[in-house]
């Protein structure tokens, strides 16, 4: 077979059949990992298991009652999960939001996801509302919910490898809100929100 035959032939097997560890092409392009990113959307567009088990760590910082007990462990690191019924007040919207833009969310903002996602009777959001922003995100844009993980702790496999604030939780984590540095890269921006929370009146 000619060389131009083989050329052909290899480029052709790169698009059918990636190389096993090639990441998704999902991931930024040019990125190299030696392990494919985890999925976050299952075949039919929802929260994927593992990704639900990231959110539902993420949520429990924040949320309102206090976390129970660590629910397992991985890799010697705390992975939690929130107590039934809880959602997010004011002052735990705002530390989430704060630990994940560099800023709290502005009032308009505030007001659309009491109008548009799951919340409780006072307007508190639910861990369900909190699932429905980051299903609504990763379809509009992975890379954005990718850098909100990586800013909780998690890497591409949505393995748990640091911690900044799980050290906190014997204190109420929404009364020592820690910002990230202002020139970090904002993940759920408001302007990326505002169209993501429209979006959701049609699910």
């Amino acid at each position: 077979m000619s060389h131009t035959t083989n050329t052909s032939h290899n480029i052709d097997s790169r698009v059918h059949s990636p190389r096993p560890g090639t990441p998704e092409p999902s991931s930024r392009q040019g990125r190299r990992n030696n392990q494919a990113d985890a999925q976050l959307l299952d075949d039919d567009g929802a929260v994927s298991q593992k990704l639900e088990v990231c959110l539902k760590h993420i949520f429990t910082k924040y949320c309102t009652p206090a976390p129970p007990a660590v629910s397992h462990k991985e890799h010697g690191l705390s992975l939690l999960a929130p107590p039934e019924g809880a959602y997010l007040t004011q002052e735990g919207l705002d530390a989430w939001a704060r630990d994940t833009n560099g800023a709290p969310f502005s009032q308009e903002t505030k007001d659309e996801l009491v109008e548009f996602l799951d919340v409780t009777d006072d307007g508190g959001l639910t861990l369900k509302g909190f699932m429905q922003i980051y299903q609504l995100q990763t379809e509009n844009d992975e890379e954005e919910t990718w850098r909100d993980l990586s800013n909780h702790g998690f890497d591409r496999t949505l393995t748990l490898v640091s911690t900044r604030r799980e050290d906190d939780l014997e204190h109420h984590p929404a009364s020592e809100p820690k910002p990230i540095p202002p020139n970090a890269e904002s993940c759920i921006s408001q302007s990326l929100l505002r169209p993501l929370i429209v979006q959701s009146i049609k699910m």
